[in-house]
């Protein structure tokens, strides 16, 4: 069973690019370790290639490299926050119509390219003073990210909705230093949601 994690910072999670096995620190480490301990009997191959800053219209330039060639059995996608953070200083938003055609563009390739099941990981947002303002370009990207899975994914992980009853038991800096990289806790959470999605997916 051959598990590609994509996306930006938050997948790439310092990992080792010399190495694409190598998971990094962050939500596919554990993802992987929560899988492995669930299906001992499944001989696994985990490949990381989130890369930091990355946006939606990097996957696209990556797309026959990085997704098509690689040919995994799953693969998930956590992107987004990018797309409305580089913008986010003069409030100068990246169109929503370039986020979906961008996200659209890749996830068609998978569907038509690969015979990968897609996990869909939402973006989120914690709160932090500096960054809440985002809200106001993120929750339409999040609102096109839900409309794309309903065509495309098959597990689709509604991840900013699942932090929101997280805070309800810790504060946001539980989770998260800056509100949008995870600290251990939040990867530790993200991982365990993954491998439920992924038993989702087997079971399809």
């Amino acid at each position: 069973m051959k598990i590609l994690f994509q996306g930006d910072s938050i997948t790439d999670a310092g990992r080792d690019r010399s190495d694409f096995h190598n998971l990094g620190s962050g939500y596919p480490f554990y993802a992987a370790k929560y899988i492995k301990e669930r299906h001992p009997e499944t001989d696994f191959e985990f490949i990381n290639l989130g890369i930091s800053g990355d946006q939606t219209k990097d996957l696209v330039q990556r797309l026959q490299k990085d997704f098509i060639d690689i040919d995994p059995d799953i693969i998930s996608i956590h992107i987004g926050v990018n797309d409305t953070w580089h913008y986010a200083a003069a409030r100068e938003w990246l169109s929503n119509d370039r986020f979906e055609d961008n996200y659209r563009t890749v996830l068609k390739a998978i569907k038509e390219k690969t015979h990968a099941k897609i996990i869909m990981i939402e973006q989120f947002l914690l709160p932090a003073d500096d960054k809440d303002y985002f809200r106001e370009d993120l929750n339409g990207k999040i609102d096109i990210e839900r409309k794309l899975a309903r065509e495309f994914a098959d597990v689709y992980v509604p991840l900013d909705g699942l932090f929101a009853k997280a805070l309800l038991e810790k504060p946001s800096l539980y989770w998260s230093s800056d509100g949008v990289h995870p600290n251990d806790n939040g990867s530790k959470f993200i991982g365990k949601i993954y491998a439920d999605a992924y038993d989702e997916v087997i079971k399809k």
